[in-house]
């Protein structure tokens, strides 16, 4: 559960990180330096961020920590090419795909979301005949990505096929983000139960 952002908000560094813009699973700070806040998750004692927007943190706290946040907004729009990176957000799945909706292309978050498929034979390098896409991915599921291709209708097609694309942030049904213990199973640290999924 994200803690609500503090009232009193100023860009970290202004400098510096006034202009840095965020994606999910990006490390932003170590809790010995900042408390976690709206848009973030720790792990290992690190703060992540959540979601797509803007690094910031507050300027005052009782423990004397700045509490840091992210502030959902967004860069003037990119369009994905062959080769980007993207971070993408599971919409569905079906037995022979999973269909995504792409967020940001690298650091550059995109004004409009376009749509993507990640097909079963592109999910990971490996044993490809036993994928299963109820396995590697579940709607609300934030996925790092490779365009391969535009698609049909407007849709990307995308790879997780390299070792360090797939799932980066999943919420268990307990609603806790979920800690990655293998390349193929992530778990929820409240009830211990596992999930599969493709991890990054």
């Amino acid at each position: 559960q994200f803690l609500a952002a503090p009232m009193d908000v100023e860009p970290i560094q202004e400098d510096e990180t006034s202009q840095e813009w965020v994606t999910p699973g990006r490390r932003l700070g170590h809790t010995d330096d900042y408390l976690p806040g709206e848009g973030t998750y720790t792990r290992k004692q690190y703060i992540y961020s959540s979601v797509v927007g803007f690094k910031m943190a507050s300027t005052q706290d009782n423990n004397g920590l700045p509490t840091l946040i992210v502030r959902k907004d967004r860069e003037p729009s990119v369009v994905p090419q062959i080769g980007d990176i993207v971070i993408a957000k599971v919409s569905k799945v079906n037995t022979r795909f999973a269909t995504v909706a792409i967020l940001c292309v690298g650091d550059k978050i995109l004004k409009d979301t376009p749509g993507g498929i990640i097909r079963i034979n592109d999910v990971r390098a490996t044993e490809v005949d036993k994928v299963e896409i109820y396995k590697s991915f579940r709607p609300e599921d934030i996925v790092r990505a490779e365009v391969i291709s535009l698609g049909d209708a407007r849709s990307y097609l995308l790879s997780t096929a390299k070792n360090d694309l797939g799932v980066i942030i999943a919420k268990s049904v307990a609603g806790a983000t979920m800690v990655p213990i293998s390349w193929q199973e992530m778990q929820c640290p409240k009830t211990k139960m596992k999930e599969f999924r493709k991890v990054a």
